[in-house]
């Protein structure tokens, strides 16, 4: 049988000692320092070890608990410490012989039996230090989601950003430090949210309803989740442009001439485990495009400011290229190198020097040609008739 590792990770809950494992009651029995955050530590206050309070922010305690390298550790967290915990940050800096976790129920699961929700089928948040918008394509009336947050204030805080989401019908259940002697649960409509001396730690249940808009799930999301300058993919040409690009999880993106950041924004919203890079050569518009993104919850986009192909020079290889403007050979040229064998390439051409240029690269490189014509109806006198928009020309291939 292998040593003990150094480390122990301990989950605990609001009861303190009275729900912890035999396992987890022997580490700290035999522990030489327990490290912790001073409520967790005041949860247990017969501890013979000697202890350390973690500092904040959280990132500060990494050095101090590297250090007690070799010596018999034990390190507090709230619940399963692999659940919107502090274990998988600790466990990166470590190799897997070096620590162990000893898990507690989780905050959600506590949540959930408390609210009678089927946790498999709740998708569950850690909005401690993370924007409220992560909640927004989750957002539709019948939906229940759990969140845990940063203190008892930011459930008014949540509760403003529902109402000016349009969702302020939406049923708060307020559960504040669940399993524990101070255990309560109170609930509240987000339009008329005044609970006061909200206790931490708290989870949130929400019970969505309201009026506002709900994200689609498919490509070609309405043009009205994205603030524009008239720059913008439009949604049935962005629904044919997702399609060909095809994302798959954990796929990195290129979009060039990001305009509203609506090719991008579509991407991630696609999977959580998606990266994307958009680069827009006009500053006023990549700051709205990371407003765009931070308003759908896919904060995690990146901008580059610059022209293209020069701001490629530094990113991190693509697994599919979509070029939306300022098509060129010198462009083409660049992007074809840097993709690696297997990615994929989009291309939107709309001048007729721009279609002659694909039609060459098509004939060399192969892959498919569309052409795309669409027409909208409009008032024609007392009646209707059909406006066409400016026919579109796409190129797509893998390398």
């Amino acid at each position: 049988m292998s040593e003990t590792p150094w480390l122990t990770i301990v989950g605990l809950g609001e009861d303190g000692p009275d729900g912890l494992s035999p396992a987890s009651h022997a580490a700290l029995q035999n522990a030489e320092i327990v490290m912790g955050a001073a409520r967790h530590l005041d949860l247990l206050p017969d501890l013979s070890a000697e202890t350390v309070t973690w500092p904040v922010p959280f990132s500060d305690g990494i050095p101090k608990l590297l250090s007690l390298r070799g010596r018999r550790v034990v390190v507090l967290a709230s619940g399963d410490p692999f659940w919107f915990g502090a274990g998988a940050v600790i466990a990166r800096h470590l190799n897997p012989s070096e620590w162990r976790t000893l898990p507690a129920p989780s905050t959600f699961s506590r949540a959930a039996a408390t609210l009678g929700w089927a946790l498999e089928k709740t998708p569950c948040f850690g909005l401690h230090a993370a924007p409220f918008a992560r909640l927004r394509p989750h957002l539709f009336t019948g939906q229940k989601l759990l969140t845990t947050l940063r203190d008892g204030a930011a459930v008014a805080e949540l509760a403003q950003w529902l109402r000016d989401a349009g969702f302020g019908d939406t049923t708060l259940h307020v559960l504040e430090a669940l399993g524990g002697p101070r255990e309560r649960v109170r609930s509240a409509l987000a339009s008329t949210y005044d609970l006061i001396n909200v206790l931490h730690p708290v989870c949130l249940g929400l019970e969505v309803a309201g009026t506002g808009a709900t994200v689609s799930l498919a490509s070609g999301r309405s043009d009205t989740l994205f603030d524009n300058d008239g720059q913008i993919t439009k949604r049935p040409v962005r629904a044919l442009t997702l399609s060909a690009l095809a994302p798959c999880p954990g796929e990195h993106l290129w979009d060039i001439g990001g305009g509203s950041g609506s090719i991008g924004i579509e991407w991630l919203l696609a999977h959580p485990t998606c990266a994307a890079t958009t680069v827009e050569i006009n500053p006023e518009r990549a700051a709205r495009i990371t407003q765009n993104a931070a308003h759908l919850g896919v904060d995690r986009l990146q901008v580059v400011t610059g022209s293209a192909p020069e701001a490629l020079a530094d990113l991190p290889a693509p697994d599919a290229v979509f070029i939306g403007g300022g098509i060129s050979d010198e462009m083409l040229e660049t992007v074809w190198a840097a993709m690696p064998k297997g990615a994929r390439l989009v291309a939107n051409a709309v001048t007729l020097e721009a279609e002659a240029l694909l039609a060459q690269w098509h004939e060399a490189k192969g892959g498919d040609m569309l052409r795309v014509e669409l027409a909208q109806s409009q008032p024609l006198g007392r009646k209707r008739g059909w406006k066409s928009s400016y026919p579109i020309v796409q190129w797509s291939v893998v390398k």
